[in-house]
This record gives C-alpha cells, structure tokens and sequence, in this order.
C-alpha cells in the first residue's frame, strides 16, 4: 500500500487527479470508477481543469460505486444525478459510457448480476477513485461487510445516514438501502486510489493503513490490493505511526519500480 501525504485538499486532489491522468493519456478508453461524496470533489475538480488545459476523457467509461434503492434517477441526490452533476459534465465525459446501479430494478438481486457483468464486459476498472466512511466503509460496504463480496445490496449503518442527512432534508428521507460494488468487486480493480481529508477520517485511515485487515474496517481490504495508493492530507495523517516512512518512501521511490 502506497501512502501518499500531502499539505491539504487541495494536494489530495491535485495528486490524485494527476494519476488519473497518468493512466488516460496512457490509454484513452480506460475504465474509470466514480465515487460520490465530498472527499473526491477536489479530485474532479482538479481533472475538470486538466480538461480545460487538454486532457481528452470523451472516450473514458466510467462505473459509480454505488446508489440508494427507491431514489429517482432525477432525485438531486440519487448517485445517477450526482454523478453526472459532478463528474459526467465537469469532465466532458460521454454519458452513454457511464454506468450507476438500478436502485429502481424491480428484481434487485438480478440488477446487481447484471452491473458485474458489465464491468466484467468493459474489460473490468482501470482505476478505481475511493473515499472513505468514518466507520471504514468503502463504497457502501459497512462493517462486516464480506472482504469477498460483489455487487449487493446492503442496508446502511445509522451512522452513514446520519453523515449523508446533510445532503437531504431530513434523516427521514435518507434511504435505508442501496446497491454497492462489493469489496471483492473493488479489488478486482486494476489500480484503487482512495483519497480522504480532514481529521475526522483520521482514525479510520489509521485502521485501514496500519490495523489488521478485518471486516469491521472494510477500507483495510485494500492492504490485499495489488496496487492501491492512499492520497491524505496532513490533517487525515494524524493518527498514523509511521508517517516519516511514509514521505521517506514517496521520495525515495525506485526508478526500477515506481510503484513500490
């Protein structure tokens, strides 16, 4: 696990989006997946101006993490609006190549099926863009979430309800349920990029990053991931113990392997 500290949100997404870019210009269909939330909005807003400088993402494809069950599409807050809101449009990308879970499919069990078979068929995630719970979670993956699960439904912790509330007008209209990518489904990702800030997610950084790797903090599965780079501000760094190793190894990174 790489561990990348950086000054502030800004950095966070600067650098991230910097490595996002990285692999498009290295190879223009890449399969991006799309998370919601705050902490990736400094990482779109950071390649929406790589964009305007002449970055080409009109032939990216994209898959969202997940969306709430019984939301409209047009809702303002379900994940089909955010994501086109604040990724689709920012970045120019074409929306017939971006892709949400149905939380309207009358057979929700089948439309999870189906969202795996569609990553499968786009050649499976390039990079997979990732923030994180106070509680651990990943995409919506609570605690005790299965390390091996795929595309399912999950009912949501109170305490992620509470933290989305402020996206709605009330508690009550936060939905119970929704359709996430499971954390097997997000290791299969050929890179994952988790960004976080702020030091309310330091204590769940320090777990993923430094505990063991355990389902009651479902992030720490990334720990398996062949390639995964954790990109935080100094104020998300605060509970680690080995910072100083951290920013000897993102100096000293081998020429022979860069990502090591």
């Amino acid at each position: 696990m790489e561990v990348v500290i950086v000054a502030g949100s800004v950095e966070v997404g600067a650098f991230a989006a910097g490595r996002i870019a990285e692999i498009v210009a290295a190879k223009p269909e890449a399969v991006l997946g799309v998370a919601t939330g705050s902490s990736p909005l400094e990482t779109y807003r950071a390649l929406a101006a790589r964009r305007d400088a002449g970055l080409d993402l009109s032939r990216v494809s994209a898959f969202a993490l997940d969306e709430y069950v019984g939301i409209a599409h047009d809702h303002p807050e379900s994940y089909h609006a955010v994501v086109d809101r604040e990724v689709v449009q920012p970045l120019g990308l074409d929306a017939s190549r971006v892709r949400v879970p149905d939380g309207l499919a009358a057979d929700l069990d089948a439309a999870a099926e189906d969202y795996e078979a569609q990553i499968a068929a786009a050649g499976g995630v390039d990079v997979q863009l990732l923030g994180i719970g106070g509680n651990g979670h990943i995409g919506f993956n609570e605690p005790t979430s299965s390390l091996v699960s795929r595309t399912r439904v999950k009912t949501l912790a109170p305490a992620t309800r509470e933290a989305n509330a402020r996206f709605f007008d009330s508690l009550d209209q936060v939905p119970m349920h929704c359709l996430t990518q499971g954390l097997g489904t997000i290791l299969d990702a050929k890179r994952a990029l988790l960004v976080a800030q702020g030091a309310s997610k330091a204590h769940a950084i320090a777990q993923i990053v430094e505990g063991p790797v355990s389902s009651m903090w479902p992030g720490s599965v990334l720990q398996l991931h062949r390639h995964a780079t954790i990109v935080i501000d100094e104020a998300a760094a605060s509970e680690l113990t080995l910072t100083d190793y951290y920013r000897y190894t993102v100096e000293h990174r081998s020429i022979v392997q860069p990502d090591a």
